[in-house]
């Protein structure tokens, strides 16, 4: 596929896109990915990567190895990933600390409307199809009320949570970051990545060092996962897409209880900073929340999540 500059860069901002979506526990940057049209293209480029990369570079050179192996697609997306989850890691931490209500105000309705268009793309319903959709839903649902786990924090803990959490990250409608939420790791994970930044800010080179090998044994576990589960949604979409689709609008379905804004929290934990924070929530109505429920811009933030998916579909169809 012949692309320019222009080209790259839009499949840059997907991946900024991605990015910010993952780095919400609760919300999937594969779902991003799906409705932005390089969810396919992007498992195929992955399912491809292979040891044949270096035979490639060797025998016909650098240039053919970076057409045939599409390189110029994958470079940008995870540059686009990388440099969103790098700058906007802080920030989201901070909204999801100090204005919860309105982001996942905003992301439901996002999600919302990716379940109408991922289920747009079923083409026949049938009886199987149905059944599928409704156990990822009940899936989804049970691991948005599962009770989180504390992690290790060992080195082969972010190996085993980055494996794991990518093949979320991936998969429309299930949150990566939610699934590291559940494993104990998603604190460890993060505060290693906003500690490795403000370190080589500071030029505290002992503590850019520890972390930096946190960081970089998770996104091996990443990469071990992305590939090997690569495979298996390369055939899916290949042999079963209608069924496959069925379950990936399933499981954003079951997802939504995980990213509905109000809640109630049921038990808490103390945290590795000693603080209070929640462990287990119930989701309930605006009208039961105890304090302000922002309902009117929560509203407004759901129905500006929801327009820019259809905004987002809209400029898939004109491309066309």
């Amino acid at each position: 596929m012949q692309r320019n500059l222009k080209d790259y860069i839009v499949i840059g901002l997907k991946g900024m896109g991605m990015g910010a979506a993952d780095v919400v526990p609760g919300v999937s940057g594969g779902t991003i990915a799906f409705i932005s049209g390089i969810y396919q293209e992007l498992i195929e480029t992955i399912d491809n990567l292979g040891i044949g990369i270096l035979k490639t570079w060797k025998q016909e050179g650098f240039k053919k190895m970076f057409e045939v192996y599409n390189l110029g697609f994958l470079i940008s997306l995870f540059l686009g990933i990388f440099t969103s989850v790098i700058s906007l890691a802080k920030v989201i931490s901070f909204l999801l600390e100090n204005h919860p209500i309105l982001v996942w105000s905003f992301f439901f309705g996002l999600v919302l409307a990716s379940i109408l268009y991922v289920g747009k793309q079923i083409k026949k319903w049938n009886i199987s199809i149905i059944l599928f959709m409704l156990i990822a839903t009940a899936l989804a649902y049970y691991v948005t009320i599962a009770t989180p786990s504390i992690a290790p924090d060992e080195l082969y803990y972010y190996l085993i949570s980055g494996g794991i959490a990518i093949i979320a990250m991936i998969l429309p409608g299930i949150s990566g970051s939610f699934i590291l939420v559940l494993l104990g790791s998603y604190g460890i994970v993060l505060s290693a990545l906003t500690n490795f930044i403000e370190a080589l800010l500071s030029g505290e080179w002992q503590q850019v060092k520890t972390n930096f090998i946190k960081v970089i044994t998770f996104i091996i576990g990443c990469l071990v996962g992305l590939k090997l589960f690569s495979k298996v949604l390369k055939w899916m979409f290949t042999h079963k897409k209608d069924l496959t689709l069925a379950v990936l609008t399933g499981f954003m379905i079951g997802s939504l209880n995980k990213i509905w804004p109000w809640k109630k929290v049921i038990s808490t934990r103390i945290d590795r900073h000693g603080e209070k924070v929640p462990l287990l929530e119930k989701s309930i109505a605006p009208l039961s929340f105890e304090g302000d429920a922002q309902l009117m811009f929560a509203i407004l933030l759901a129905t500006l999540g929801f327009g820019l998916i259809l905004l987002m579909e809209r400029i898939a169809i004109q491309k066309k």
